[in-house]
């Protein structure tokens, strides 16, 4: 490492299984083989990781390593290189592509790493990126030159909306987008940019509905109205072409059934807390509607369409709505949890 590199670091850290956190002095770590060492300028708040710091029943079952720091949006400069690296270099801005793939199983070698077999998440399964220091593979450097870092660290969520919207056609369609957290409102600011015909947005919070009119929405509608009689009497009865739903929450994903026209498709992308039924003869079947289930972002297709839509001008400033040092994590996943809030910003490097 350079002679700048300090050998210690803060560092947020799950220190039990339970709930809580630590910000912690930890060691900085060393990149090994194909490994580089990020400076983080940006770490952005997932609701995964409220997940973790909360300690729910998704965190018991996946979270499996303590202590351990977690995080997983993350921006920062490259300021070492481990052995066998030569595709990105110090002084470089980079994002984390935070899928960790093995290379070698049946899906990485037909095209689909982001399920791999042996999928591992940053900051989940292996150190992530609330830290000052953090140490990712070569492989998931996304170089992101010319960007400010809170933006390159929305590359690795914004994936997930792109993932979603672009599985199909869109330019055209009328797109209903359930479910206005940040991921949400980036998929309706996508939309609008890759040219949709009307957008629609749902949501339960004021706050987020107001921003999804910023991002783009045509209309912004309150979930807990009659979201499918009044889609269908917006599109004349026939309903919308595309669903993108990004709640996970049962009402919302019966509303998308319902008002997805007859032959349009479906992107589910949001997580249920429990399992949910679905009447597949009358939402699905005789629809006959295609249903799409989107986890995570194509390796590495989807970064490139999401650097071409930055580079087109598409705007996420409207979604971030707090950027705070990283010793006032409580107060960030506290507005992350209550929904008063886009996306929230640590900064690991300021006071």
């Amino acid at each position: 490492m350079g002679e700048a590199t300090p050998r210690t670091m803060r560092a947020l850290v799950k220190e039990r299984r339970g709930p809580g956190a630590a910000l912690r002095e930890m060691p900085v770590p060393e990149p090994g083989p194909g490994e580089v060492l990020v400076r983080v300028l940006a770490a952005s708040v997932c609701g995964t990781d409220v997940h973790i710091e909360r300690w729910d029943a998704w965190a018991e079952e996946n979270f499996r390593i303590v202590p351990m720091i977690f995080g997983h949006e993350m921006a920062g400069e490259v300021v070492a290189c481990g052995p066998n690296t030569n595709r990105v270099e110090p002084g470089q801005l980079v994002a984390a592509e935070t899928h960790l793939v093995d290379w070698t199983c049946y899906q990485c070698r037909t095209g689909r790493p982001h399920v791999c077999q042996s999928l591992r998440i940053l900051g989940v399964h292996a150190p992530g990126s609330f830290a000052q220091y953090a140490v990712i593979p070569e492989t998931n450097a996304w170089v992101s030159e010319g960007l400010a870092p809170e933006v390159a660290a929305l590359q690795e969520p914004m994936g997930n909306a792109v993932h979603s919207i672009f599985v199909e056609e869109i330019a055209g369609e009328t797109v209903a987008v359930l479910g206005c957290g940040p991921i949400g409102l980036m998929a309706i600011g996508i939309a609008r940019l890759a040219g949709a015909a009307r957008i629609f947005a749902t949501d339960i919070n004021p706050e987020r509905l107001a921003i999804a009119k910023v991002m783009g929405a045509d209309i912004a509608l309150d979930a807990r109205e009659d979201v499918v009689g009044a889609l269908r009497e917006a599109t004349g009865g026939d309903g919308v072409d595309v669903v993108l739903e990004m709640s996970g929450a049962a009402a919302a994903i019966h509303q998308g059934f319902g008002a997805v026209t007859n032959g349009g498709r479906v992107s589910l992308l949001g997580i249920p807390s429990a399992p949910t039924k679905i009447d597949l003869p009358s939402e699905v079947i005789f629809k006959g509607i295609r249903v799409y289930g989107i986890t995570g972002r194509r390796m590495f297709e989807t970064w490139y369409r999401t650097r071409a839509l930055l580079a087109e001008g598409l705007d996420l400033s409207p979604i971030i709505t707090h950027r705070l040092p990283l010793a006032r994590y409580a107060e960030g996943f506290d507005l992350v949890a209550s929904g008063h809030a886009g996306k929230v910003v640590l900064l690991p490097q300021e006071d």
